[in-house]
């Protein structure tokens, strides 16, 4: 199993449409894929009064096989806040080791694939001193960077890649995700990224608010997966 840690540079930079596109990839190469969301905040009710995420939706809708919504997404947390501040409303301590145990069941799935998304950005915290990337960490998984394209981006990404690369993980390559249709000068951006950043740019999405994430597939010219 290849598993992938999808992180972004901001909160709303398209993790959860990326890491769907992914998973409709990798269901074209003929991989089984499963996609995990170990903690998501503002959740609501469904019909059957459990709490669920849009996000964590997403990716179970685009997983294969499907599972539980809560193999998907085993913490929910109401509050849609960061997660710490969430999780502390709701009287729950998050850490590294409790969220190990409680993804086993995502963890063990076993499949090809397993993409994990996190939650905001590389240093969103789970309490005063553990974040994401120490849980990304304990994973060892390799890293995929969703660059929300937007005007502040570049100081975002640098930043972000910096970070993974002192953390001691691979990262395997990042994706340009247009999510401001208005940006100016997104080639000249995009450009000074591809030629900064020290990993191959895996995709380029477009703006694409009514397309599918499996229509977007051949907007990936370099398959994470390719290596299998």
């Amino acid at each position: 199993m290849q598993r992938f840690f999808i992180t972004g540079t901001d909160t709303d930079a398209g993790k959860t449409f990326v890491s769907s596109i992914l998973l409709h990839l990798a269901q074209q190469q003929g991989l089984t894929c499963f996609g995990l969301k170990p903690v998501a905040a503002g959740c609501e009710a469904d019909a059957e009064h459990q709490w669920v995420n849009d996000d964590a939706l997403a990716l179970q809708a685009a997983s294969a096989p499907a599972q539980r919504y809560p193999v998907h997404n085993p913490i929910a947390l109401v509050p849609p806040i960061a997660p710490h501040i969430a999780a502390q409303e709701v009287d729950t301590l998050l850490s590294c080791e409790s969220l190990v145990q409680q993804c086993q069941p995502g963890l063990n799935q076993d499949v090809d694939i397993q993409l994990v998304e996190g939650a905001g950005g590389w240093l969103v915290p789970l309490n005063e001193e553990e974040t994401l990337a120490d849980f990304a960490a304990q994973l060892d998984a390799e890293i995929i960077l969703v660059v929300g394209m937007k005007l502040g981006c570049i100081n975002h990404a640098m930043l972000t890649a910096e970070l993974i690369r002192q953390s001691g993980l691979k990262l395997k390559g990042w994706i340009a995700n247009h999510i401001d249709p208005a940006m100016s000068r997104p080639d000249e951006n995009f450009a000074y990224l591809q030629s900064h950043i020290p990993a191959p740019c895996l995709g380029r999405i477009p703006h694409s608010a009514d397309i599918s994430p499996a229509e977007l597939t051949r907007y990936i010219q370099t398959s994470p997966f390719s290596d299998r």
